[in-house]
C-alpha cells in the first residue's frame, strides 16, 4: 500500500511537470507578444506558432522636424508608398501634404503641401493614396480634388489626370481617385470610389483607356428565381447584385497586378491580375486566399477578414493587411499561407485602424490612420527561415531549401509547409519513399500522389525482370498442371 501511495505521488509530480512544460511551451510561442501568432493546418484547425515579426518601432508626425520646425501629428494618414531610392512617401490625408521620410524613416527629408500650376499655386484636398514611379515620378490621389496629380521628385508639376471620358461613364460620374499606382510602362492604375466594374486604367497621357480586372458577381439559380418572382417593393430591398470595389494595390516586377478587395464569403481577398485582366492568382492547399479560415461567432469581429492593402515584397511572396482583426497574412507564389501576425488594440504593435502595408529593407510596415503612426515589425529567425526558404523553393533550388525547413521544423514541428518542402526536395531527388514520408505529414495530397505514382513505376521497372520470370514460371506450372490431369483422368477412363 505504501508503494501504492508513492507510485501515485510520482505520477501527479511527473502530470504537474508536463503542465509545467506545456505551459511554458506556450509562453515560447507568445514572447510576451500583444497578439497570437498561428496558422492553419490541412483541417483548417488553428496551431500556435512562433512569431515571425514582432514589433519594432512607431512613429508619427509629432516624431520629427523638418527645417527646424516641428512636422506635426499626421492626421487621418491613408497610404504610404517606398520609392526605388528608399525613401518613403505617406499620405498625410487630413493635412493635405505628402510627408517624405528617408530610407531608416529617421528624418523627414520632404513635405509636399502645394506646387506650381501654370502660375498658380496649387494645393491638395485630402489625398488619399501615393505611389512613385520606377522613374522617381510622385503620383497623388488627390481625392476631393477628384483628380490624380503627378509631380517631379522636387515637387514640379508633370500633369494631372481629371475628368475622365469614356461611354462606358456614365454621364454624372464624379472621378474620385482612392489609391494609385504605375507599372513600368507609366500606364496609371486608380481604385475609384464608388466604381465597381474595375481598376481604372490610365495611358501616359493621361487619358482613360479601359477597366481592369473586374470581379464578376456570381448569382445562384435560387436568387436568379426569387428575382423573378418577387415584387418590385421586395427586389428594392435585395442586395444589389453588383461587382466588389478593391481596396489596395501593387505591382510586381514582372508586371502582375496584386489587388486586395473585401470578399463577402471569406475565400478570395486578393487577386494576381496578367496584363490582360485575368486572375491568375493560386489557392494553396485550403483553396482560400482570404485571410482567417474560421470565421464564425459572436464578438464585434465575427465574420470573414477584410483585406484593406496588398503588398507585393519578392520571391512570390505577397502579404495582405486585415482591418477587421488588424492581421497580417503573407502568402507564397502558390497560395500557402506562410504565417499570421498582428491584431488589434492600444498596446505597441497593435492597430485601431490599419490602412496601408508596405515592406521596407524587409520589415513589415503598417500605417495606422487613427493612431497617426507608422508601425513597424522585425523579422524573426523563424520568419527568416521561412522566408529565404520559400524564396529558395521559388528559384527552384527545392534541395537547398531543405536545411532551412529542417530548421524550422525545430522551432515548430507542426508546420505543413516544411514538411511539403522537405517532401518536394526528396521527391526531386528521386527518393520517393522519403518524399512520401514528409509529404504526408505536410498533408499534401497532390504532390503525395506523385510521389507514390513514380515510386510505384519504379518499383515496376526495377524488378520486372522478377515479375516476367514468375509469371513464366506460373505459366509453366499452369501447363503442367493441366497435362498431368489430363493424364490422370485419361488413365482412370481406361480402368
Amino acid at each position: 500500500m505504501k508503494r501504492f501511495i508513492q507510485l501515485r505521488k510520482f505520477i501527479s509530480l511527473c502530470m504537474a511537470v508536463a503542465v509545467l512544460v506545456l505551459a511554458a511551451g506556450e509562453e515560447v510561442y507568445a514572447t510576451s507578444l500583444p497578439y497570437d501568432t498561428y496558422n492553419y493546418d490541412y483541417r483548417e484547425y488553428i496551431h500556435y506558432t512562433p512569431a515571425a515579426y514582432v514589433p519594432a518601432s512607431e512613429i508619427g508626425g509629432e516624431d520629427f522636424t523638418y527645417n527646424g520646425e516641428p512636422v506635426g501629428r499626421f492626421v487621418s494618414p491613408q497610404d504610404l508608398c517606398k520609392a526605388d531610392d528608399g525613401e518613403i512617401y505617406v499620405a498625410d490625408t487630413g493635412n493635405n501634404r505628402i510627408v517624405v521620410l528617408n530610407n531608416s524613416m529617421s528624418e523627414v527629408v520632404n513635405i509636399i503641401t502645394t506646387f506650381d500650376n501654370n502660375g498658380s499655386e496649387d494645393s491638395f484636398n485630402q489625398p488619399y493614396g501615393v505611389c512613385v514611379s520606377e522613374n522617381g515620378q510622385i503620383y497623388v490621389a488627390d481625392s476631393q480634388n477628384h483628380r490624380v496629380v503627378v509631380l517631379e521628385k522636387d515637387g514640379t508639376l508633370v500633369k494631372i489626370v481629371a475628368n475622365p471620358q469614356s461611354e462606358s461613364l456614365d454621364d454624372n460620374y464624379v472621378f474620385t481617385p482612392l489609391k494609385v499606382t504605375v507599372d513600368y510602362a507609366d500606364r496609371i492604375y486608380v481604385i475609384a470610389l464608388n466604381m465597381f466594374e474595375g481598376i481604372m486604367v490610365f495611358e501616359t497621357d493621361g487619358s482613360f483607356s479601359s477597366f481592369f480586372g473586374t470581379i464578376k458577381v456570381e448569382i445562384s439559380l435560387w436568387d436568379k428565381f426569387w428575382k423573378r418572382i418577387a415584387t418590385k417593393e421586395e427586389r428594392t430591398q435585395q442586395q444589389l447584385y453588383i461587382p466588389t470595389e478593391f481596396t489596395g494595390i501593387d505591382i510586381d516586377p514582372d508586371g502582375f497586378v496584386y489587388a486586395s478587395n473585401i470578399d463577402a464569403t471569406g475565400v478570395q481577398g486578393v487577386r494576381r491580375l496578367n496584363p490582360r485582366g485575368e486572375d491568375v492568382i493560386k489557392k494553396g492547399e485550403n483553396k482560400n486566399v482570404g485571410g482567417d479560415l474560421q470565421i464564425d461567432g459572436t464578438t464585434d469581429y465575427a465574420g470573414p477578414s477584410q483585406f484593406t492593402d496588398v503588398v507585393y515584397r519578392s520571391d512570390g511572396i505577397y502579404s495582405c493587411l486585415d482591418r477587421k482583426r488588424g492581421r497580417i497574412f503573407t502568402y507564397d507564389h502558390e497560395g500557402n499561407l506562410l504565417y499570421i501576425f498582428g491584431g488589434l488594440g492600444t498596446q505597441m504593435g497593435t492597430f485601431q485602424l490599419p490602412v496601408a502595408v508596405e515592406d521596407i529593407g524587409g520589415r513589415i510596415v503598417v500605417l495606422d490612420a487613427t493612431k497617426a503612426k507608422i508601425i513597424s515589425f522585425e523579422v524573426t529567425e523563424y520568419g527568416r527561415l521561412i522566408n529565404e526558404a520559400v524564396a529558395l523553393r521559388f528559384d527552384g533550388d527545392e534541395a537547398e531549401a531543405v536545411a532551412l525547413w529542417q530548421r524550422v521544423l525545430e522551432l515548430d514541428e507542426n508546420n505543413e509547409l516544411a514538411n511539403t518542402g522537405i517532401g518536394k526536395a526528396y521527391l526531386t531527388a528521386g527518393d520517393y519513399v522519403q518524399a512520401m514520408k514528409y509529404l504526408k505529414l505536410g498533408m499534401n495530397r497532390d504532390y503525395y500522389s506523385i510521389a507514390y505514382r513514380r515510386y510505384r513505376n519504379a518499383f515496376l521497372t526495377q524488378n520486372a525482370s522478377y515479375f516476367l520470370t514468375g509469371i513464366l514460371i506460373l505459366i509453366v506450372v499452369v501447363t503442367v498442371a493441366k497435362k498431368v490431369m489430363r493424364k490422370k483422368k485419361g488413365g482412370g477412363l481406361n480402368e
